[in-house]
């Protein structure tokens, strides 16, 4: 039986890793098992990172409809729109609510000023 070199296929396969490290510094890019150890914890802090991401432009939409609320109108708050949004099942979620927030500020005026007037109108109700 002949002997079987595998030479080309271990470097395809360490070929293959070094692609994705390419973007790595130092030996991180060059050493195939630094490479190998790069890559995985690469993958880990994107794995984490997605979720990390989500609750970072969740803030930020918090920060932002907080911020033109209080601007506007001293003695409400986020988290009266909010509540005051599910009492009259509106289906505005805060990513909509800070773009409008950004984009036209009246509107979201006009939103929450009715939902002001609704809650006042239930209260006379009672």
């Amino acid at each position: 039986m002949t002997r079987i070199k595998r030479g080309s296929i271990a470097r395809r396969r360490r070929a293959k890793t070094r692609l994705f490290a390419s973007g790595a510094r130092g030996a991180h890019s060059r050493l195939t098992r630094l490479i190998a150890q790069q890559t995985i914890r690469a993958l880990a802090s994107a794995h984490r990172d997605r979720d990390k991401k989500k609750r970072d432009f969740r803030r930020l939409w918090i920060t932002r409809i907080n911020g033109v609320i209080r601007q506007n109108v001293l003695s409400y708050s986020y988290s009266q729109l909010i509540t005051n949004l599910k009492k009259e099942q509106l289906l505005l979620n805060r990513k909509m609510l800070a773009q409008i927030a950004i984009s036209n500020r009246n509107c979201l005026s006009i939103i929450y000023s009715a939902i002001i007037i609704l809650e006042t109108k239930e209260e006379g109700q009672k």
